[in-house]
């Protein structure tokens, strides 16, 4: 008899429907095994038959010893993971009449099993969901630790359920089951803007707060140079604080990255905050990039629509670092392989921190650097020319002074404050770049569209002129400190780049200067 079921595949973040062919009968040949398995599989489908035999018994149903050939189309994809073994049991059972299957082609099925008919969660609900609904299916089971996950799909009834049992009571009518209900806007405006970190805990660092707010405001690359203990990894972790709001499509597109890499939190339905990632600088490219054997997102693409922080930037390896390059460009990763290619989004803003030498304290108000300037020149050299090109600001961290720790300063700003501003020069940008639909702020601007948006008046570039020649800053700053002067324009509501916005950015360009890497 043969029966068909209909499960997912992931390509990049998307999905395609799979479908799974179970036909039973026939006589096994001498020496030959009962069940085979066709259409590429991988070995963790391959080994999914002992998983399902033990699993059919556990419950109370046979494994019938009959010859059994599965085959999974269309046949020229590979086919990986664990979450194919529900849809190929629930199809064995209903080819060998253990289970009514006269409705299993009206649902999308996915779920590991464990030996004892338990499912286990996978990985890429939410694309799947989404094809499922596309493609008109009915309803979608799946395990119950994904439903909230694959129920934000609207206008798809998602049934989670907790074992092999359950799943096929549901199908004989035994067991009715509530569709997993979860309303998508409430729950995206619910948690969005759930930030435990807040900018008004930061004492002092009044400089580096407005470098991170032009920076939030211009979608600005930025790196911050200074001391151990300065604050730089602390003001670091609260950019995505003051940065604007995820809206619902970019909260969607997020949640499909998390969901195709495993890492979304059980039970969650939808990541409504600015995600922010933090790798560790023994990090490997692939990892940082995306791929692999089995290609999976790398961090740029975890923190699409986010923030990137590399700390301690110069420890990482030089491999490492140039990879950035490219997705720093192109907003996206390409992964390219013999058979398959796929692209991963990597919208993301690159924060980086560094010690501005070696012992750490080159430039300390009260320390002094033990390190030679061979030394400091090697340490800084390790960050390429083409990367720091790719960073608009560079700020230098001081430490915080006793009486600003003491809590004798005036009160600091909140998040929500800065955030409010960052949000009105957004408002501005997407009305600039209204009629170009690749480019969202500031940062993003090409150089001939620099000189047409940041316009100058004489004394203005007589001010950049003299900044170039005394501060020997390098060619490539100069687009840059118009970009910025242009956002920190935006922020106080001014169409003209007037002196104090060009001052301004010219001030956030150490590493250009006169014995820095620049």
């Amino acid at each position: 008899m043969l029966i068909k079921t209909y499960a997912g595949a992931v390509h990049g973040v998307d999905a395609r429907t799979i479908t799974v062919e179970v036909n039973t009968g026939g006589k096994v040949a001498a020496g030959k095994n009962f069940y085979d398995l066709v259409g590429l599989p991988d070995n963790a489908v391959k080994e999914g038959f002992q998983r399902i035999e033990a699993a059919i018994q556990n419950i109370g149903f046979k494994m019938a010893r009959i010859k059994t050939l599965v085959n999974l189309a269309p046949a020229d994809i590979r086919k990986e993971g664990s979450a194919y073994d529900l849809p190929i049991a629930m199809g064995c059972l209903a080819a060998t009449k253990q289970m009514n299957g006269d409705h299993i082609e009206d649902f999308l099925i996915m779920g590991e099993l464990s030996l004892d008919g338990s499912l286990r969660p996978i990985k890429g609900a939410l694309p799947i969901a989404i094809q499922a609904r596309k493609e008109g299916f009915k309803g979608f089971i799946l395990p119950k630790q994904n439903a909230r996950e694959a129920a934000i799909v609207n206008d798809l009834d998602v049934y989670g359920v907790s074992n092999l049992r359950e799943a096929v009571d549901f199908m004989n009518g035994d067991v009715k089951l509530e569709p997993k209900m979860v309303i998508t806007r409430d729950e995206f405006f619910e948690n969005q803007n759930q930030y435990k970190l807040d900018f008004s805990d930061v004492k002092g660092q009044q400089n580096i707060k407005r470098a991170l707010e032009i920076s939030a405001a211009g979608g600005h690359n930025v790196i911050l140079i200074g001391p151990p203990g300065a604050g730089k990894t602390m003001l670091a972790r609260r950019l995505p604080t003051i940065l604007p709001p995820l809206n619902l499509h970019e909260a969607l597109e997020t949640t499909k990255i998390h969901s195709v890499s495993g890492v979304l939190p059980p039970e969650s339905a939808l990541i409504a905050t600015r995600p922010f990632r933090a790798p560790h600088h023994t990090i490997s490219d692939v990892a940082l990039v995306g791929g692999g054997s089995n290609p999976l997102p790398g961090e740029i693409s975890l923190a699409h629509h986010g923030v990137l922080f590399l700390d301690e930037l110069p420890e990482f390896k030089r491999t490492v670092l140039e990879v950035l390059r490219q997705p720093m460009e192109e907003r996206r990763v390409t992964i390219s392989r013999a058979k398959i290619t796929v692209d991963y989004p990597a919208n993301f803003m690159l924060i980086a921190s560094m010690n501005p030498c070696p012992c750490g304290y080159y430039n300390h108000p009260d320390k002094d650097c033990v390190c030679g300037t061979a030394q400091i020149n090697r340490y800084l050299n390790k960050i390429s020319g083409p990367l720091l090109d790719r960073i608009d600001l560079h700020v230098e961290v001081t430490p915080v002074s006793y009486e600003e720790l003491s809590g004798n300063s005036l009160p600091t700003e909140s998040s929500a404050d800065i955030a409010a501003r960052v949000v009105r020069a957004r408002k501005i940008q997407d009305e600039r770049f209204k009629d170009h639909p690749n480019i969202f702020s500031n940062a993003q601007m090409p150089s001939r569209m620099v000189r047409e948006v940041c316009q100058v008046n004489q004394a203005g570039l007589m001010l950049v002129k003299k900044a170039m020649e005394r501060l020997q800053l390098s060619a490539r700053a100069y687009d840059r400190i118009l970009k910025v002067a242009r956002t920190a324009a935006d922020l106080h509501d001014s169409a003209e780049i007037k002196i104090e916005h060009l001052a301004e950015a010219i001030h956030f360009r150490s590493l250009d200067r006169e014995g820095w890497a620049g």
